[in-house]
């Protein structure tokens, strides 16, 4: 089971689940709920405050062996986003609902908490979810924002060129620290006994974002992606992104990570996915930064029995990369009694948003001596 955040801790919870057989889609939504519950990450409680002062989530979650997809954006009122989502992507497996209709896999705004509400989630306020941490930073950055439209109303270009003939000055207003700075988005990704994987991210999104904004935890193809091995694909691979919503929405670079991976170097494949499909990307040519981290699982069947469902045979390979100063990184096994952490950084000299770190390793679970 691995997990990307900013602060470290232990997620016993989702491994226990694992040790007693578990599937990878119970074990990650496990994970995430103890990562959203932590009042240091930015999902759940403690994430950031919008630009009105409430917090709206979004989570998404996907199982890779029936390929399904749950999501929520701009959650209000809900404790466990991803729990949320969860319940979407269980609910769609039962089939249509009454007259026919489709079931609905991703759901925004009120529309999404009426939802969970009508299927026994409890609601929870949202000033209960606040902490003193990410109200203090919402304050700070409220004045900030105060101070830097003053100096924009006087100083700004366009108005000035209407008012007067004269040249006009090139002001640069600066900031402390950049109020996006807090790119902490949660996730995980897991694979089981039978080998069967699972991703999931969460996140209180940008701090003092416009109402209503859904970032890339919530969107396909964007937050997680999970996909266990068939046919053609050699590799169940399992993804989760965090960074900068926009960077990675227009990138789907969830999806770009684990299409890469069916090459049989993954280091390389997921170094080349990073620089051509997120830093080099068309999409994101107009950018002078591309901020973004992504976490990665892939597993085969390994040895002469490659047809066994025997788990001793899984070589599983985790791996990670960032273009962002730095990306907390935790990973746990059955057989370990703790999580390990690590904090990724980008080399010495290396420009955040024009740069990247890769790293990572191999292991083979299930083997006892």
């Amino acid at each position: 089971m691995y997990s990307q955040k900013r602060c470290s801790g232990s997620n016993v919870d989702a491994v226990d689940r694992l040790r007693a057989g578990a599937m990878a889609l119970e074990a990650v939504t496990a994970a995430l709920i103890e990562l959203e519950d932590s009042p240091f990450t930015n999902a759940g409680t403690g994430s950031n405050l919008n630009l009105c002062g409430d917090i709206e989530c979004d989570a998404s979650i996907m199982d890779g062996k029936s390929l399904n997809y749950g999501a929520v954006g701009a959650l209000t009122g809900i404790k466990n986003p991803i729990l949320v989502a969860r319940r979407l992507l269980n609910e769609a497996q039962k089939g249509k609902l009454s007259a026919g209709r489709i079931p609905p896999c991703f759901l925004v705004g009120i529309g999404a908490q009426q939802w969970a509400l009508g299927h026994g989630i409890p609601a929870c306020p949202s000033e209960k979810m606040a902490t003193k941490f990410s109200l203090s930073a919402y304050r700070r950055n409220k004045r900030k924002m105060e101070q830097a439209e003053k100096l924009e109303t006087v100083y700004n270009p366009s108005k000035r060129r209407q008012q007067s003939s004269g040249t006009v000055s090139e002001i640069m207003v600066g900031h402390e620290e950049p109020m996006s700075a807090s790119l902490d988005t949660v996730g995980a990704i897991v694979v089981d006994q039978e080998g069967n994987v699972a991703a999931a991210v969460s996140s209180g999104g940008l701090a003092m974002k416009h109402p209503r904004r859904v970032g890339q935890a919530a969107h396909y193809g964007c937050g997680c992606w999970a996909e266990n091995a068939r046919d053609a694909r050699p590799y169940s691979t399992a993804v989760s992104t965090s960074g900068c919503g926009e960077h990675l929405m227009r990138t789907m670079l969830a999806r770009e990570c684990s299409t890469a991976m069916q090459t049989e170097d993954a280091h390389q494949a997921l170094l080349e996915a990073m620089q051509n499909k997120f830093i080099g990307s068309p999409f994101l040519a107009s950018e002078d930064g591309v901020l973004g981290g992504v976490i990665v699982l892939r597993c085969c069947r390994c040895g002469e029995d490659q047809s066994s469902d025997n788990f001793q045979a899984l070589l599983v390979e985790f791996l990670w990369s960032h273009t962002t100063e730095s990306m907390c990184v935790g990973y746990m096994s059955t057989h370990d009694s703790k999580a390990r952490t690590h904090i990724s950084r980008l080399p010495p000299g290396a420009v955040a948003g024009q740069s990247l770190a890769i790293e990572g390793g191999v292991c083979r679970l299930g083997v006892t001596d």
